[in-house]
């Protein structure tokens, strides 16, 4: 399926403001990237790098006034996500080198202090991706998923003890569950076609049989239309914009999920 997706920012700026973005979806195994369209008023110089995770990053200062960025995209991505059942846990010593990390705790994964958990909710469960979809069902039957209910990342050990939380905190909680079975687990940040109500939204995946798998306790069965514009081990690395100085908060923000075209 095509979707075109889009979203735009506006700030009022006191004083010069360094700001480092996320908002450009780059092509991958999951979605080609067509087109894309990246304006910012007024115009001024900006930078963009390549993260450690490979998400493409803009630099720039904003200066006082009113500024805004307007971005777009138009991405083929699937109608469903990839399942694989059966599919089996990678030993430690089998996995590529630049998954190891995706193991240890984060600043919002506490995965040592879960292991537990995971084994309670993974009973008897084949090791690899069907400890996933059992930690996926367990995420949506146990905490409740209340879009808005949170206005800054709280980590997984405060998600279990509320037992609620938005896409994010949901997240947290399964790569914690994951990584603390030694399951390499990273977090997602992008767009969501039909996603109710329309914002960013966050999912998380995880690497069994080879390859990452997408797992999303905010929704029911195998939906698609995804679009990916950052990675990290949690919140704190897929910020849509991060801001320095005096605190900076949109008084604009609009996500948009058009379908284009369905896969025929």
């Amino acid at each position: 399926m095509w979707l075109r997706v889009g979203c735009d920012l506006s700030f009022e700026i006191e004083v010069p403001t360094p700001f480092i973005l996320m908002l450009r979806p780059r092509s991958g195994e999951h979605q080609w990237v067509a087109r894309d369209e990246f304006k910012i008023k007024p115009d001024v110089p900006v930078v963009e790098f390549t993260d450690d995770y490979g998400n493409l990053c803009q630099r720039l200062v904003a200066q006082p006034g009113y500024f805004s960025i307007h971005t777009t995209a138009d991405v083929k991505t699937s109608q469903f996500v990839d399942t694989a059942f059966d599919a089996p846990f990678i030993d430690i010593q089998n996995l590529p080198h630049n998954l190891l990390n995706y193991l240890l705790p984060s600043r919002y994964c506490e995965s040592d202090r879960f292991n537990d958990l995971a084994m309670e909710i993974t009973a008897n469960q084949l090791p690899g991706y069907n400890q996933v979809a059992a930690i996926e069902m367990w995420l949506r039957n146990t905490i409740s998923y209340i879009p808005g209910s949170s206005d800054y990342p709280i980590s997984a050990i405060e998600v279990n003890h509320r037992q609620s939380g938005v896409c994010r905190d949901l997240a947290h909680l399964g790569i914690a569950l994951c990584r603390s079975l030694s399951i390499p687990a990273r977090m997602v940040v992008g767009y969501l076609h039909h996603l109710e109500p329309m914002d960013m939204h966050a999912w998380f995946e995880a690497y069994v049989g080879g390859r990452w798998y997408t797992f999303d306790a905010t929704q029911h069965g195998p939906k698609g239309g995804y679009v990916a514009i950052g990675y990290g081990h949690d919140a704190a690395d897929v910020a849509v914009f991060n801001q320095f100085g005096p605190s900076v908060y949109p008084i604009k923000q609009v996500v948009s999920v058009e379908l284009i075209e369905e896969d025929i």
